[in-house]
C-alpha cells in the first residue's frame, strides 16, 4: 500500500480530531461535575440515573405537597386553639350568670361580652390562610363561609374535604369544612337533652342527666309531668306511662337508660321534655344563650326559665368544647402523619441523590489527571504532526 503524502495528513487530522474530542469532553465533565452529559457516552448509568430522576421529582413533589399541608393543618390548629379558648371564656360567663345573684344591668353587660365572644368566633370561623383561602368553607375556599344572623350564623360553604398525596397511595385531609366544625356539635349531654317550657309556673331546675344501664339510652321522646308537686310520671311519645313515683328534688328521675336529676319544686302541670340529641350550630348555641340573657330574670318562674335556658347553654357549650377538642386531635394526627413523612421522604431523596451521584458524580482527581494526559498527547501530536508537515525529499537534492 503506497502512503501519500495527502493520506498522512488524512490520519494525522483524524487522529487530532479524536484528541480534541477526548480533551473538550473531559473539560465538559471537569466544568459541569458529571461524568456523562448525554446518554450517549454512558447509556446504561444514563438510563439508571433518568429513572432516580423521575423518583426523585415526585418525592420533591410529596415533599412540596406535605410542607403545604402542613401549613394549612398549623393554621387551622391555631385557629381552634383561639376557638376553645372563647368556648372557655365563654362558659364563664354562662356561670357567672347562672349564679343567681346577678342583676338585669350585670346580665345585660354579660350578654354584651357574649356577643362580642360571638363575633369572635365567627372572625375565626372565617379565617384565610396565606393564599387568602378560607379554610373552613370545604372545597369552596373562595366563599366566606360564615355570616351572623338572627338566630346564629349562615354557612356558605360546602361539605368537602380537601386532600393531599403526601406519598405513594397515602393522602392526608388538609382541613375540615365549617360544617363538620361548628354545625355539627351535639346538643344536651351527647345522647340526650332535656328541656324545660316557657310555660312551668314551677322552679324546678334541669341538673345532671346521664346515661344508664348496659344498653345505654333506649331514644325516642319522653315528657316527664308533674301531676302534682311531690308526684311525676314520665310518657313516651305515644303518651304511654313509662313509669311514675314520687318526685324528691336532687334525687333522679330514671327510665329508659336515661337518668335526669331535677332541684327546686315544680309545680302541678309542670313538665321537662327529654328527647335525643341533635346537632346545632355554635353560633345558635350562643346566640340563644345571649337571648336569654338580654330577657332578663325576674323572679320565680322567670328566674327559673333563665337558669334552665344557660343550664341548657352550658350543656351544649361543653359539647362544643369536646367536639373541638375531638377535631384538634384529629389536626395534630394528621400533622404526625406529616411530619413521619416528611422523615421518610428525606431518607429517601438523600439515597437517591446519592444513588444518581454515584452514577453520574465525577472523580475529579482522576478527570484532571486524564485532563492532563490528553493535553499532553494532543500537544505532543501537534507538534509530531508539524515535524512530519516539513518533511520533503526535496530539500535533500
Amino acid at each position: 500500500m503506497r502512503v501519500t503524502q495527502s493520506l498522512q495528513q488524512t490520519q494525522f487530522l483524524a487522529a487530532l480530531d479524536s484528541l480534541e474530542s477526548n480533551l473538550s469532553q473531559t473539560q465538559n465533565q471537569i466544568s459541569s461535575g458529571q461524568a456523562f452529559t448525554t446518554p450517549a457516552q454512558n447509556p446504561f448509568a444514563a438510563g439508571s440515573v433518568d429513572n432516580y430522576n423521575q423518583v426523585l421529582a415526585q418525592s420533591q413533589q410529596y415533599t412540596a405537597n406535605s410542607n403545604s399541608a402542613q401549613t394549612s393543618l398549623q393554621t387551622e390548629g391555631n385557629a381552634l386553639t383561639q376557638l376553645q379558648d372563647q368556648l372557655q371564656s365563654l362558659r364563664s360567663l354562662a356561670l357567672e350568670a347562672n349564679s343567681g345573684i346577678q342583676t338585669g344591668e350585670d346580665l345585660t353587660a354579660i350578654a354584651q361580652q357574649a356577643t362580642q365572644i360571638q363575633n369572635t368566633l365567627v372572625s375565626l370561623a372565617n379565617t384565610q390562610d396565606g393564599n387568602g383561602q378560607y379554610i373552613f368553607s370545604g372545597f369552596a375556599t373562595q366563599n366566606q363561609p360564615f355570616a351572623l344572623t338572627a338566630t346564629g350564623a349562615s354557612y356558605a360553604g360546602d361539605q368537602g374535604q380537601r386532600q393531599a398525596q403526601i406519598a405513594a397511595g397515602q393522602t392526608v385531609a388538609v382541613g375540615d369544612s365549617g360544617a363538620a366544625v361548628f354545625n355539627e356539635t351535639k346538643t344536651g349531654n351527647g345522647t340526650f337533652t332535656v328541656g324545660a317550657p316557657v310555660g312551668n309556673t314551677g322552679t324546678g331546675l334541669i341538673g345532671a342527666t346521664t346515661v344508664t344501664g348496659a344498653t345505654g339510652y333506649a331514644g325516642g321522646t319522653y315528657s316527664i309531668d308533674f301531676t302534682a308537686p311531690n308526684t311525676y310520671q314520665v310518657l313516651n311519645s305515644s303518651n304511654v306511662v313509662v313509669t311514675s313515683g314520687t318526685y324528691t328534688p336532687g334525687q333522679a328521675i330514671t327510665f329508659a337508660g336515661a337518668q335526669v336529676t331535677l332541684t327546686g319544686q315544680p309545680a302541678t302541670g309542670d313538665t321537662f321534655s327529654v328527647a335525643p340529641s341533635g346537632n346545632q350550630s355554635l353560633f345558635t348555641t350562643v346566640q340563644n344563650l345571649v337571648t336569654a340573657l338580654q330577657g332578663g330574670a325576674g323572679n320565680g318562674s322567670g328566674q327559673t326559665a333563665l337558669n334552665n335556658s344557660i343550664a341548657g347553654a352550658l350543656n351544649n357549650i361543653d359539647q362544643a368544647i369536646s367536639h373541638v377538642s375531638t377535631v384538634q386531635a384529629s389536626v395534630g394526627g394528621r400533622l404526625n402523619t406529616i411530619t413521619t413523612q416528611q422523615s421518610v421522604a428525606v431518607s429517601q431523596q438523600t439515597q437517591l441523590k446519592q444513588s444518581i451521584s454515584s452514577l453520574q458524580g465525577l472523580d475529579y482527581a482522576s478527570a484532571i489527571t486524564s485532563l492532563d494526559s490528553q493535553n499532553t498527547t494532543l500537544s505532543a501530536a501537534m507538534q509530531a504532526y508539524t515535524l512530519t508537515q516539513g518533511l520533503s525529499l526535496f530539500k535533500y537534492i
